[in-house]
């Protein structure tokens, strides 16, 4: 499909909330009409062909046996059905019994749609529809779309969601990346992933899986298992599986699995953190986009009662309840396949800093640098995600790592790839090219120091913080206790980080000593940290200018100031 067909679509579709829904819903609920019914009529187009052919078969086979799901599907080829009479072309013959029998077209849906239209919570939106004289016209609207996938495919249709998402989102102001990734961003994660792993998934015979813990409309799965028959093995079996939180974006994912053959039993509701719905299951590969800067605290007395478990997901530390972006990734750790297993996740930019040694973000971070998972980590351009301008990161761990790459962080700087973009979609000004995402790829696979690839032991990235004692003077005289030891100052009393592999003794003498004769360490207080500074591995000097070159610029810029002034007076 074109760019423009994609367009056409989306417009149109976005044009019925102006024609049909403005004055009758608020702004922030115009998602819960429009999309369930983008999704309807996605179904319907894929059906119509077995339409007629269904009815026949319940009609005949319902009054023999209790339940004839499973032969009506073996019969059709297809894993969903509706036995009702109705669909939205064909509600549009009766005008004045439309709500009764859109009722009857919804109920007419095998299970395993109807669980999708219920957690779209559509009884309300559709009473009011009705009542106020906009359903039939709804009905007919969508009906007129054409979303068979062989007219629109499933990356078209993912497009389609994203927009509808996005503008949604903008509507109710909801937080930023919480629902869907920008596709030039899942190319990249993608391509990370599954390029640095090739052996494993080349061969005949092969299965795998995929899983995504905050999988919102799909997209990251679905581009997922394209790029590796794509690019790797054409006959790999690839399993998708997610769990998500938001019922609406849940429905659009099982919906769109359910369409293209996937088993959307492996998409599953809920909150990752504290309802996992896969709890015990292992996974080769797991991608996320996890939400940025959110809180967990509605979710804090389970995640506390479980990080006192030992055997729990959580044990190493929790991180501050105002963001549980590292929750995430520890969830994720916990279903790596101990054979081999990679994870690639989207951050902003706190889970690398935030926190002090013996903090929960500082003990996740070690944890994860001393058993020798993080394998690279690369900097993105901001301004990629539709609602939020800021910086993000990719990090890819393996507990599997290849023997080059073992004991050893590999550091990307890619905030230069990007291209701006004509037109704006919201705070996303910039994406990334596809030739970007393979000189990106390239650079990670590589695996050389240039000047945006930086390759440092793991040891590098910790530190010893020190505490440093001075005494508490008493007339110019140090005060000491009943054993003679001089009393430490609690005012005076200050810190120092020691990065790890450096001798602490030799360095307190050289670095402490000369300026503070007086102090000492309490090396009872000693607390190893980690943390990942970015700016300061990739920084440049540029040398000032010399004070003759700035005072020329100023020369020459007050005379084509004289000139314009004189200009202006004649």
């Amino acid at each position: 499909m074109t760019n423009n067909k994609y367009s056409e679509i989306s417009s149109f579709i976005w044009s019925v909330c102006d024609d049909l829904l403005r004055g009758l819903f608020k702004q922030h609920e115009y998602g819960d009409v429009i999309l369930p019914f983008v999704v309807l009529r996605r179904l319907d187009c894929v059906l119509e062909p077995s339409k007629d052919k269904v009815i026949e078969l319940f009609g005949n086979y319902s009054k023999k046996i209790d339940d004839p799901t499973h032969i009506i599907l073996n019969e059709i080829g297809l894993s969903f059905f509706n036995q009702s009479k109705y669909d939205l072309q064909r509600l549009r013959q009766d005008h004045r019994n439309i709500s009764l029998n859109f009722n009857n077209y919804l109920n007419g849906f095998s299970s395993n749609v109807r669980e999708i239209i219920d957690n779209f919570q559509l009884d309300k939106p559709i009473e009011k529809l009705h009542k106020n004289g906009k359903l039939y016209q709804l009905v007919e609207t969508f009906s007129s779309i054409d979303l068979h996938p062989n007219v629109v495919d499933n990356h078209t249709m993912g497009l389609i969601f994203e927009e509808l998402l996005r503008r949604f989102s903008e509507m109710s102001n909801e937080t930023s990346g919480e629902h869907y990734t920008p596709r030039d961003e899942v190319r990249l994660l993608v391509s990370l992933v599954f390029s640095g792993n090739r052996e494993d998934l080349q061969g005949e015979g092969k299965v795998r899986s995929i899983f995504d813990g905050t999988c919102g409309t799909g997209g990251i799965l679905t581009i997922g298992k394209t790029w590796i028959k794509e690019n790797i093995n054409p006959n790999i079996e690839i399993n998708l599986y997610g769990q998500e939180l938001n019922p609406q974006t849940y429905s659009i994912c099982k919906s769109d699995l359910l369409i293209s053959g996937e088993n959307p039993n492996n998409i599953r509701l809920g909150s990752s953190l504290s309802n996992d719905q896969f709890q015990g299951m292992k996974f080769d590969y797991q991608m996320s986009n996890v939400p940025f800067g959110v809180s967990w605290k509605s979710e804090q007395e389970f995640i506390e009662n479980e990080s006192q478990n030992p055997n729990g997901r959580f044990f190493v530390g929790t991180p501050r309840s105002s963001d549980g972006s590292l929750l995430f990734l520890q969830n994720m750790i916990s279903k790596m396949e101990p054979k081999g297993s990679r994870i690639g996740i989207i951050f902003n930019g706190s889970p690398l800093f935030t926190g002090d040694s013996g903090s929960g973000e500082s003990n996740i971070r070690k944890w994860i640098i001393e058993n020798d998972w993080l394998e690279c980590v690369v900097q993105l351009p901001d301004q990629l995600f539709f609602n939020t301008g800021i910086t993000t990161y990719i990090w890819i761990l393996s507990n599997n790592k290849k023997k080059d790459r073992k004991g050893k962080v590999q550091l990307i700087d890619g905030s230069n790839f990007y291209q701006p973009m004509k037109k704006s979609l919201g705070n996303k000004r910039k994406f990334i090219t596809n030739e970007m995402v393979e000189e990106i790829t390239m650079l990670y696979n590589d695996f050389k120091e240039t000047e945006t690839s930086k390759i440092f032991p793991n040891q590098f990235f910790g530190y010893t913080k020190v505490v440093i004692d001075q005494p508490m003077l008493k007339d110019g005289k140090i005060e000491k206790d009943k054993n003679g030891k001089p009393k430490p100052d609690g005012s005076l009393r200050d810190t120092e980080r020691i990065p790890l592999g450096v001798d602490i003794e030799e360095y307190f003498q050289r670095e402490v000593k000369p300026h503070l004769p007086n102090s000492w360490m309490d090396r009872t207080k000693d607390g190893i940290g980690y943390e990942i500074n970015f700016t300061k591995y990739f920084y440049q000097y540029k040398p000032l200018r010399s004070l003759e070159d700035i005072t020329k610029d100023l020369l020459d810029l007050e005379k084509e100031t004289d000139g314009l002034m004189s200009k202006l007076l004649n």
